[in-house]
C-alpha cells in the first residue's frame, strides 16, 4: 500500500467547493472527494500550526504533550525527566515512527521542522525534504520536489509522502502572473459594509485597522490591501486567500496527476487535511487563526481508500488525532497506548460513521481560549483575550450561524452551563491521565499569555491612541489590570 498525504497549510473548510463553497476554489481536491470520504466535522485538538501538528504527529492532545503555544515552555514537547532512556521511549511515540515501523518508506516536504523549531517532527522519516524557506514557501517551491520523488519511487510498494503546502496562509503571495480567477465572482456575502466600518473601529491584532498583527500590512503585498476599510477592501483581502487555495489546489493535482500517470492512483490512499482554519472577519479578526472557535478549529479531511466507495460524506465529530490512529490501524499498526487519538477506521470500512459526542479545542498562542463543540453548539471559554474584544464566555449554534455572529450566551444560559460542565469534566479526565500536575495553558499564562501579544499591550495601546482609539487602549488597560 502507498500513501499520500497532502497537508495544506491555513485551510479552511468551508472554502473548499467540495464543502459547499460558492466558488471553485478546488476542483482536484473536489474529484478526489468524488472518489472518497469528506468528513464534515474534523476539528484539531489545539491550534494553531505548531500545537496542531505536534498533536497530529504525536497522537496526543496539547494537554498531554505539553504543546499549546508558539513560544515560552509550552511550546515544545514536556521533557521526561530521570526516566528517559538513551531512546525517547513510549512516552515520545510518533506517527510516523508507527508507520515507517510498520514496514513503510517515510517522506516529508515541508519547512515546518525548522519554521517552528520543532524538531521532533523529523522522528520515524527515512527521508526529509526541507524547502528552506521556513513556511514562505509558494507550491512552486513544494510540488517539484515531491514530483521528482515521486517520478522515481512512484511504482515501489510501501510508501508514506507528507506534502506540506502553505499558499493559503498570510501574507497572500500566490505569483501576480497566475491572475485572480475569482475577480468579480460571487463569494460568501455573510459580512456587511456596516459591520466592517464597526470593525476598522474596534481593536485587536489582525483586525481591520491593524491587518498585519498591530498595524497595517507593510508594502510588498500586491494581492492584499494594507486596511479593510470598506467591502472592496474585503474583496480584495478574500481573492488573495482564495487564490491561494486554487494555487495550491493545482499544485495538488499535478501529484495526484503524477501518480495517475505511473498507473499507481488506485493503488494509493490519499489524504488532505489541513492544520487549521482562518478567521476571515470573524471576531473581527481578518486572515489569521487566533481563536478555538468553529472557523479556526474545524479543517477538511478527505480520505480516498483503494477498494472503498466514493462520494460519502461522514458527519460526526472526529479529531484529527483520530485520522491519525485511524491510518496506523489501517495499516495493520498498533496505535500507541498512551495516544489520545481513537481509530474509527473499523466503521469507516463498513461505511458506517460513528464519532465523539464532545470534542474540546484550544488555542494559546493567539488568545488563549478552549472550546466545547457538541451536537450543534459550540461554547468557546477565553482565559487571555489576546489583546482582542473576546467576552469570557460565548455560545453559538454553528448550523445556523456558522460564521459566529449571534453570542447566544446572555439567551441560553442552560447551554451555557451544559458546556462549561462538560468542559471541566473534560479538563478532569485529561489531568487525571497526565504526565504532569499542571495544565499547559496556565504556564502560557504564567509566562505572560499567547507567545504572539506577549508584552504587547502597551505598545498596541500606544498605538490605539495615536490611531484615535483611546477608548480601546484605556479599556484594554484597565481589564489586564495596569494603570492608564
Amino acid at each position: 500500500m502507498r500513501i499520500l498525504y497532502l497537508d495544506v497549510d491555513t485551510l479552511r473548510a468551508d472554502h473548499l467547493s467540495c464543502y459547499g463553497y460558492c466558488r471553485e476554489t478546488t476542483p482536484n481536491l473536489d474529484r478526489l472527494a468524488e472518489g472518497g470520504t469528506r468528513f464534515e466535522n474534523c476539528y484539531v485538538s489545539d491550534a494553531p500550526c505548531l500545537p496542531s501538528r505536534a498533536s497530529l504527529f504525536t497522537g496526543r492532545f496539547g494537554i498531554h504533550s505539553g504543546v499549546v503555544n508558539h513560544g515560552g515552555t509550552s511550546a515544545d514537547l514536556r521533557l521526561m525527566g530521570p526516566e528517559r532512556g538513551f531512546f525517547h521511549g513510549a512516552n515520545h511515540n510518533s506517527w510516523i515512527s508507527a508507520i515507517r515501523d510498520a514496514g513503510y518508506h517515510t517522506v516529508s516536504v515541508s519547512p515546518f521542522a525548522e519554521r517552528h523549531a520543532a524538531w521532533w517532527f523529523y522522528r520515524g522519516f527515512r527521508e526529509m525534504y526541507d524547502t528552506g524557506k521556513r513556511g514562505m514557501e509558494i507550491a512552486q517551491d513544494v510540488s517539484p520536489v515531491a514530483l521528482r520523488w515521486l517520478t522515481q519511487n512512484a511504482k515501489r510498494d510501501n510508501w508514506f509522502l507528507h506534502v506540506n503546502l502553505w499558499d493559503p496562509h498570510t501574507p497572500y503571495r500566490t505569483p501576480l502572473e497566475y491572475g485572480n480567477p475569482f475577480e468579480g465572482k460571487p463569494f460568501d456575502e455573510w459580512l456587511t459594509e456596516e459591520q466592517i466600518r464597526k470593525d476598522f473601529e474596534g481593536y485587536g491584532p489582525h483586525c481591520a485597522n491593524d491587518l498585519y498583527g498591530n498595524g497595517p500590512v507593510p508594502d510588498g503585498w500586491p494581492r492584499i490591501p494594507r486596511q479593510i476599510t470598506n467591502m472592496d477592501d474585503y474583496v480584495r483581502w478574500i481573492d488573495g486567500y482564495d487564490t491561494g487555495i486554487r494555487y495550491a489546489d493545482e499544485h495538488c493535482g499535478m501529484i495526484l496527476k503524477e501518480l495517475e500517470r505511473q498507473g499507481v492512483l488506485d493503488d494509493t490512499t490519499v489524504i488532505m487535511s489541513s492544520d487549521h482554519g482562518e478567521n476571515q472577519g470573524e471576531f473581527n479578526i481578518y486572515g489569521d487563526h487566533h481563536t478555538s472557535c468553529h472557523i479556526t478549529a474545524r479543517v477538511p479531511l478527505i480520505i480516498r481508500r483503494p477498494g472503498l466507495p466514493g462520494g460519502r460524506v461522514d458527519t460526526a465529530l472526529h479529531y484529527q488525532t483520530d485520522m491519525a490512529a485511524t491510518v496506523l490501524e489501517m495499516i495493520g499498526a498498533r496505535v500507541p497506548a498512551d495516544w489520545d487519538g481513537v481509530s474509527f477506521a473499523p466503521v469507516f470500512r463498513e461505511g458506517r460513521q460513528a464519532g465523539r459526542e464532545t470534542l474540546v479545542c484550544g488555542n494559546c498562542a493567539w488568545s488563549c481560549q478552549r472550546s466545547v463543540r457538541w451536537d450543534n453548539w459550540i461554547l468557546l471559554r477565553t482565559y487571555h483575550d489576546g489583546l482582542k474584544d473576546l467576552p469570557d464566555v460565548m455560545l453559538f449554534d454553528v448550523a445556523g450561524d456558522p460564521h459566529q455572529t449571534k453570542n447566544l450566551a446572555s439567551a441560553r444560559p442552560d447551554l451555557v452551563n451544559a458546556g462549561l460542565a462538560r468542559l471541566e469534566l473534560w479538563t478532569a479526565d485529561m489531568m487525571k491521565r497526565s504526565a504532569s500536575d499542571v495544565d499547559p495553558m496556565w504556564n502560557v499564562m504564567r509566562e505572560g499569555g499567547p507567545f504572539h501579544t506577549r508584552n504587547q499591550l502597551e505598545p498596541y495601546c500606544k498605538r490605539l491612541r495615536e490611531t484615535g482609539r483611546e477608548h480601546h487602549a484605556e479599556a484594554l488597560m484597565r481589564r489586564h489590570g495596569r494603570k492608564l
